[in-house]
């Protein structure tokens, strides 16, 4: 293999960990992706490492269990904490109240579940509360790939004057004001007057 080829190859390997994203990926999956021997994946893999290890590089390649995937480097942490801390204003947006219901409501619940509720993906605004300190992680789930699986805090609960879940309004009550409203009957007598 040319140099050429390896840093080309190199190059499609960080692209291909950015894309993945959170969930990264494992070495199985990117021997197939790259249809090359191991030991030159594995090479691919360390050089890359090695070029995230210095000073002038903002992110790292992590080996999570079986998983690879790109992440921040611990000791920038504190700016990567005021970005957070100044993004997030006091008031909560209208993305951040629905990741919170969904979560309050169905907890203990994982990114992928509340993704599948919101139709989004929630990983940045899980994050976020996460850091804000109205959500926390506790745990693993059994499914597959043994996802985190996240609740809510007493931050959470302070934050809406609640002492506890117990006083969250009762989805079924507000299921009731909707069955209560006939919309095709209200309409139709409307029409019947105007006639």
């Amino acid at each position: 293999m040319t140099e050429f080829d390896k840093d080309y190859l190199k190059g499609a390997l960080e692209g291909v960990l950015f894309v993945v994203g959170d969930s990264g990926i494992t070495l199985a999956s990117l021997l197939e992706i790259f249809s090359i021997d191991s030991n030159t994946l594995k090479e691919l893999i360390v050089e890359l490492k090695k070029d995230y290890e210095k000073k002038d590089r903002g992110i790292r390649l992590t080996i999570l269990g079986d998983a690879f995937k790109l992440t921040t480097k611990k000791e920038h942490r504190m700016y990567y904490e005021k970005l957070l801390v100044d993004d997030f204003s006091k008031t909560l947006s209208a993305p951040a109240m629905e990741t919170l219901a969904i979560i309050a409501y169905n907890e203990p619940i994982t990114r992928g579940e509340v993704d599948a509720i919101r139709g989004i993906n929630s990983g940045p605004m899980i994050r976020k509360l996460v850091a804000k300190g109205f959500l926390k992680e506790v745990g693993k789930s059994p499914l597959p790939g043994r996802p985190i699986l996240y609740k809510t805090t007493s931050e959470f609960l302070d934050y809406f004057n609640m002492s506890s879940l117990e006083e969250l309004p009762k989805v079924e009550s507000l299921c009731e004001v909707v069955d209560d409203i006939d919309l095709y009957e209200s309409k139709y007598k409307e029409e019947t007057e105007i006639i």
